[in-house]
């Protein structure tokens, strides 16, 4: 490729990229071209752990994550995929009052915008979740419409219903500069050549900050290393396992096959780009699984990776667009995978000059600089 045109160019081929390109060729926008520096979901998106859910404390994330499960219940119909969805709920534990407090609120919330999550005492998450140890607990919250997915068949149905539609997905394209002129962007050079076109969506995940520098615009998303482990077979593991956060320490399981996939945050982790696996989180997760699940602390480790979160000052994603017809949806910090549907269509909407159905103007990346920034608390 040494020279094409595109009404809009999509930058970034995660789930965030790929469900942008279907919503706008869905629409009826003729010229849609994705970008991807690797192959569509090798970044951040085929790391994660493919939870989904709803269970937030900010508004507008409870509503991007339901409208989301709402619309990868119906994957299998549009765009077409199947994604192995487990509606096995999300189960977060809870061990001090001032926590509990704040998930009594955040239920509040959810219930009055149609989430059926709901507090829970002790006994009755030790029976939703039987490998837990309760001591030390006060509480739970629950909502069964929660669960997890494959995101790499959802990058997949996504990627399959946009090139259907006419899209152009290109792989092992990397973006280096974005031009511009009096009137807006004008093009946008990459490693096979340049794309003329007046619109560009950023959805680079952990790359953006440098995306949005071509142009002017800061995007502040710092690239955050988390990692997950995956272990051998559990015998009589329990054929339904919810989706299980001990929110103290962030450590959370889910079924994985015929064993778990187990991960948690690492307080000392050094932002960066730091792609590799590393063994010394290692002790501090067997810390925490011997707190909250210690009959774990036997089962055999097969199998793990890294991938990056990209993180906000206050963990709330960056969406909206900045002046030149440069639109962004980034920094979801951990959540981006299980909102991935609804920012798809917000994307469109914004594009096409409709209001978008969900209100995200409160995630305009100046909130940072006229310190209006709302932090969302309920994060993994």
């Amino acid at each position: 490729m040494t020279s094409a045109s595109a009404d809009v160019v999509v930058i970034g081929g995660g789930v965030m990229g790929v469900s942008t390109a279907f919503h706008l060729a869905e629409a009826g926008v003729r010229n849609v071209v994705l970008v991807e520096r690797d192959e569509l979901g090798a970044g951040s998106t085929s790391k994660a752990a493919g939870g989904v859910r709803a269970q937030f404390s900010d508004e507008v994330n409870i509503r991007l994550g339901a409208r989301s499960l709402e619309a990868f219940a119906r994957f299998g119909d549009r765009p077409g995929q199947e994604i192995d969805l487990h509606r096995t709920g999300y189960l977060f534990l809870l061990s001090d009052q001032e926590t509990v407090a704040a998930f009594e609120r955040n239920v509040e919330v959810q219930n009055a915008l149609g989430v059926p999550s709901r507090m829970l005492d002790v006994a009755e998450a030790k029976a939703l979740s039987p490998l837990i140890s309760t001591d030390g607990l006060l509480a739970a919250t629950y909502s069964p419409d929660d669960g997890h997915c494959t995101p790499e068949s959802v990058v997949l149905g996504y990627a399959t219903a946009a090139r259907r539609l006419g899209a152009v997905l290109r792989t092992r394209t990397e973006v280096v500069d974005i031009l511009s002129d009096a009137d807006g962007i004008s093009a946008v050079v990459t490693n096979r050549g340049v794309i003329r076109t007046s619109t560009v969506v950023c959805a680079a995940g952990a790359w953006s900050q440098r995306i949005g520098g071509f142009v002017g615009v800061d995007l502040p998303v710092t690239p955050l290393r988390r990692q997950v482990v995956c272990t051998g077979p559990i015998p009589d593991l329990a054929p339904v396992v919810p989706f299980t956060i001990d929110f103290a320490s962030s450590f959370y399981f889910h079924r994985e096959g015929r064993g778990l996939l187990m991960g948690m945050s690492d307080p000392q982790q050094e932002p960066g780009f730091h792609l590799d696996r590393s063994d010394e989180w290692l002790p501090r997760l067997a810390e925490a699984i011997g707190v909250r699940a210690p009959s774990l602390l036997d089962v055999g480790i097969v199998s793990g990776w890294a991938g990056l979160y990209e993180v906000t000052p206050d963990h709330n994603a960056l969406i909206g667009e900045a002046p030149g017809r440069f639109l962004y949806a980034t920094g979801f910090s951990g959540h981006g995978f299980l909102q991935g549907p609804a920012v798809g269509e917000v994307v469109r909407d914004l594009y096409l000059g409709r209001e978008p159905d969900i209100d995200v103007s409160t995630l305009d990346a100046n909130r940072f600089a006229s310190n209006t920034h709302r932090p969302e608390l309920n994060t993994v």
